[in-house]
C-alpha cells in the first residue's frame, strides 16, 4: 500500500501510478493543463489529494495546496495570490470559491474506485509525456505560507529542491529505493511537510496514512496497531498525545524516535515525551521557505541541547546570525537567523519584491531571532515581529518561554505583549498548567525566571488557559492571544 485513508481503505503503488495517469490525461483533455500551469487543490487531506498532486506533476504543471481548514478569507487570499489556471475543489468547499475561477468540483472518495472519478477517463488520449521529466529547474510545487503574519506568499520548489530534500532526509540512502515502512502524514497535505517530502516517501516505498483530521486517539491507535517506528508532526500534537486519557493503555514500544517541528518544544514536553514513549526526541527547526529542512537536535543530545536549543544544521544547511544591516553579530548575541541550503525556495510565486526582501546573496532571511553559541547550537529568541518593547528594552518571547517552561507546574506557555500606559507594553504569560487544580501563581513564575532573566523580561500578568489556541497549520496562534490581550487592556 502507498496510501491509507482515514476510513481504512488503501491505494497500492500500482493504483497510485494508474490513477494519476488517468487524472493527468483528464486534466489535459478537459482543461488543457500542461507544463507550467498552476493547479490549486482545495481538498481535504486524503489519497485524492496525493493522486492529484502526482497527476499534475506528470503533466509538468505546478501544484499549490490550499489548507481546507483555513477560514474562507484565508483560502481566498491564497487563491488570489496563486492565480491558478484551475482549482480542483471538494464539493463541500466549492460554494466559497471566488467567482471567475476555472474549477473542477470533486466528491471525496469513499474507496479506491471513486478517487477523483470526475477527472479520470480511460477514453481520452494519454497525457503528453514530458521531454525531460527530471529537469532540475522544472517547477513542481508552490507552497503557501500560513498567512498568520500577513498576506500569503507562495514558496516555489523545483525538481532540484525536492531532490535535495530527499538527500537531506535520507543521507547515504538517498540513491536507494525501498526500505520504507508505515508512517503517518502528521500535517495537512497542503503543508510543506508533505508537499516537499512526498518524493522521499514514494522513493522509500513507505505506506503513508493520510488523516482527513488529526485526532490524538486515532494517532495512538494507528501507531499501536501498525507498529510505526517514528512519531512525527508538530510540537502541540505530541502534547495532545501525552494528554490522551488512555495513553498508557497503548503498546508504543515500536516507537524508535520522536521528531517534532512547527513550533518550539518546551523542556517539560521533551522530558515527558522521552520518558513516556521511551524514545529519543529531536526538535526540528525549519520553515516553508527552507523546504522543511533546517536544523535539529541530536537524538542523543544532552539536556542543554535538547531543552534549550534547536540544534545544529542538517544536510548542507548553513546558518549565520546578522544584525538589521546584514552584518554578522558576535558569538552568542541575538540577531536575525539567516540560512542557506540546496533545499530552500528559489523565490516567491509572482512576487519579485518579496523574493528580493527574503533572499539576499543566496541567503534566506528567516525573520527569526536567534543566537549561535561557541558550541555551535542555535537558540531561538522569537520572531522579529513578535519582539515587544517594555520600557525601552527589547523582549524576545521565546527566550522567556524557554525559562518559564521549566517551572514544574507548567505544561505549556506562550508569552505575548499587552499594551500598557506606562511601559508601552508588558509581557503576559499564557499558561497551560500541568495540574489544572494547582496552577502556578504569577509570583512563582517570576521568582522561577529571575535566576536566568533580567527583571524587564519577566511577565507582569498571567492568564491560565486549558489549551493554547492553534492555527490551521497546528502552530501556536500568537496573533489570537495578543489580540485577546489588546482587547482586555482597552476594556
Amino acid at each position: 500500500a502507498a496510501l491509507v485513508a482515514s476510513a481504512g481503505w488503501s491505494l497500492s503503488y500500482d493504483d497510485l501510478h494508474r490513477l494519476s495517469d488517468e487524472v493527468a490525461a483528464g486534466l489535459a483533455a478537459r482543461h488543457g493543463i500542461g507544463e507550467g500551469d498552476l493547479v490549486a487543490l482545495v481538498l481535504p487531506s486524503s489519497p485524492d489529494y496525493v493522486v492529484a498532486y502526482a497527476a499534475i506533476a506528470k503533466l509538468g504543471a505546478v501544484t499549490a495546496g490550499v489548507n481546507p481548514r483555513a477560514t474562507v478569507p484565508e483560502r481566498n487570499a491564497v487563491l488570489a495570490a496563486a492565480e491558478p489556471a484551475l482549482v480542483v475543489v471538494a464539493d463541500a468547499l466549492a460554494a466559497d470559491l471566488p467567482d471567475g475561477l476555472a474549477r473542477e468540483v470533486v466528491v471525496p472518495a469513499t474507496g479506491p474506485d471513486d478517487v477523483l472519478a470526475a477527472l479520470r477517463s480511460a477514453d481520452v488520449p494519454p497525457a503528453p509525456a514530458l521531454a525531460d521529466p527530471d529537469a532540475p529547474d522544472r517547477l513542481v510545487t508552490v507552497v503557501f505560507t500560513s498567512g498568520t503574519t500577513g498576506l500569503p506568499k507562495g514558496a516555489m520548489f523545483a525538481n532540484a529542491e525536492l531532490a535535495a530534500v530527499t538527500r537531506a532526509d535520507l543521507g547515504e540512502r538517498a540513491g536507494e529505493w525501498g526500505g520504507g515502512g508505515p508512517m503517518l502524514a502528521g500535517t495537512e497535505c497542503a503543508h510543506v511537510g508533505l508537499m516537499t517530502k512526498l518524493p522521499t516517501y514514494l522513493r522509500t516505498g513507505a505506506t503513508v496514512f493520510v488523516l482527513d483530521r488529526w485526532r490524538a486517539a486515532d494517532v495512538l491507535r494507528l501507531v499501536h496497531t501498525h507498529r510505526m517506528p517514528v512519531v512525527g508532526g508538530v510540537a502541540p500534537q505530541v502534547a495532545l498525545l501525552l494528554r490522551q486519557p488512555d495513553f498508557d493503555t497503548y503498546d508504543l514500544s515500536c516507537v524508535q524516535a520522536i521528531v517534532m517541528g512547527g513550533s518550539a518544544s518546551s523542556p517539560a514536553l521533551v522530558r515527558e515525551a522521552r520518558e513516556r514513549f521511551g524514545a529519543p526526541y529531536s526538535i526540528r527547526y525549519s520553515s516553508t521557505e527552507s523546504g522543511g529542512i533546517g536544523l535539529g537536535t541530536a537524538f542523543d543530545a544532552d539536556d542543554d541541547e535538547a531543552f534549550h536549543s534547536v540544534g545544529r544544521p542538517r544536510g548542507d544547511t548553513e546558518v549565520t546570525v546578522r544584525d538589521p544591516d546584514g552584518r554578522p553579530v558576535p558569538e552568542g548575541e541575538v540577531g536575525e537567523l539567516w540560512l542557506r541550503s540546496s533545499t530552500m525556495l528559489r523565490g516567491y510565486w509572482r512576487n519579485p519584491e518579496a523574493t528580493a526582501e527574503a533572499i539576499v546573496d543566496g541567503w534566506l532571511r528567516t525573520g527569526d531571532l536567534a543566537s549561535i553559541g561557541a558550541d555551535g547550537l542555535v537558540r531561538l529568541a522569537g520572531r522579529a515581529k513578535e519582539m515587544y518593547i517594555r520600557g525601552g528594552y527589547n523582549v524576545y518571547p521565546v527566550e522567556v518561554e524557554g525559562v518559564l517552561a521549566t517551572h514544574p507546574a507548567v505544561a505549556d506557555v506562550v508569552v505575548v505583549p499587552r499594551p500598557d500606559p506606562v511601559m508601552g507594553e508588558i509581557g503576559v504569560a499564557v499558561v497551560v498548567p500541568l495540574d489544572p487544580s494547582a496552577p502556578p501563581a504569577l509570583d512563582d513564575l517570576r521568582a522561577h525566571g529571575a535566576e536566568r532573566l533580567a527583571p524587564y523580561k519577566l511577565p507582569e500578568a498571567l492568564r491560565i488557559v486549558d489549551e493554547i489556541p492553534l492555527t490551521g497549520m497546528h502552530k501556536q496562534d500568537r496573533r489570537a492571544l495578543a489580540a485577546h490581550e489588546a482587547r482586555s487592556s482597552s476594556s
